[in-house]
């Protein structure tokens, strides 16, 4: 589940990196896949910078690019830069110290609507989900009415804005006033749900995989909250970002890591090898909190995207726009499917 819109922060209030990984083509990993066909980057090419958070689910994508040797099968150059937040890194992105970040589309379509060129390919099709305890008072929808809500980010997350469309639609609730909304961190919010100063908790998938591992429960997925909504098929929230500007100098380079990205869900897909290889990135409190954090990405590997995902993407932006207004997309609002536009070198 995406974070609250990233705001736009001026070039001088960029924060660094915090630390920055290089992986060239050279030797290739222990395990090979068969011939990648399609475009490789040239001998040469620039290096791609990914901005990443420090403990994110993107370097485990691109641990497994490496580790499966994808990047010299490509002679692909990646350099990643980690961050300590994803405001960081969509600030980084826009002041051109990294290349690709991931964020959520809607953040880039108001950039995208204010004039900056910003493009987006799906990551992740994961979501989030309202928690809740097992034999807490909340069993139902209608359940939050008078209830406190943990909700990771702030009044503006995509997954808070949606629940509140569907709770209206279905219950007749308007949870901005009929419960207590109570932001903070995904720790946080977990952790509020844990102690019981809260009596749900909508937060990021990685962190309802913890809850899930620790004996909460899933009251809602959002993916049901926008099929309740009347969106099929799911659309992705999240993706890779990048400035459009940059695909003269690295298109290739971009083209080779969206193949490797592609590969390397394969192969997270299937093996229980490379997920032995990602646990000291997991940070897995025991074994039942790495199964689930595996089955939940497992889950949201992204398929195709078509003009079927295309039109929900729309749809799902006008539900947005209208619970969220001016303050989630801006002064110039409008859905622009360029912004989903194939790559093309």
């Amino acid at each position: 589940m995406p974070t609250m819109t990233p705001p736009v922060l001026s070039v001088a209030n960029r924060a660094a990196g915090l630390r920055r990984r290089s992986f060239l083509a050279g030797a290739a990993g222990a395990t090979l896949l068969p011939a990648l066909g399609g475009l490789a980057a040239a001998a040469g090419t620039p290096a791609l910078r990914i901005g990443s958070l420090k403990f994110g689910t993107l370097n485990w994508l691109v641990e497994t690019i490496t580790a499966e040797g994808l990047a010299a099968r490509l002679d692909l150059r990646l350099e990643t830069v980690d961050f300590a937040s994803g405001q960081a890194t969509t600030v980084a992105l826009q002041a051109g110290d990294v290349d690709l970040i991931v964020t959520d589309w809607l953040w880039a379509l108001r950039l995208r609507n204010e004039g900056r060129d910003f493009r987006f390919a799906p990551f992740s099709n994961a979501l989030g989900a309202l928690m809740v305890a097992a034999k807490g008072p909340v069993r139902s929808l209608s359940d939050l009415a008078g209830r406190k809500i943990g909700v990771a980010g702030g009044a503006l997350d995509k997954s808070w804005l949606l629940l509140r469309a569907y709770a209206q639609e279905r219950a007749g609730i308007d949870l901005a006033t009929a419960a207590e909304a109570v932001y903070g961190a995904p720790p946080l919010v977990n952790q509020q749900l844990a102690l019981g100063r809260v009596d749900a908790a909508l937060t990021f998938w990685p962190f309802a995989a913890r809850l899930d591992a620790a004996g909460f429960q899933r009251l809602l997925d959002v993916k049901d909250v926008i099929a309740g909504l009347g969106i099929s098929p799911t659309p992705p929230l999240v993706g890779f970002v990048w400035r459009g500007g940059i695909e003269a100098e690295k298109g290739a380079a971009l083209a080779g890591f969206f193949q490797a990205a592609a590969a390397a869900n394969r192969v997270l897909a299937t093996s229980e090898t490379a997920w032995e290889r990602l646990r000291p990135l997991m940070q897995a409190a025991d074994d039942a909190e790495f199964v689930k954090l595996r089955d939940y990405f497992r889950a949201g590997i992204p398929g195709g995207f078509g003009e079927a995902e295309l039109a929900a993407c729309a749809r799902l932006y006008e539900v947005l726009a209208r619970v969220g207004g001016a303050e989630l997309v801006g002064p110039k609002p409008g859905f622009d499917p360029a912004l989903f536009a194939p790559l093309k070198v």
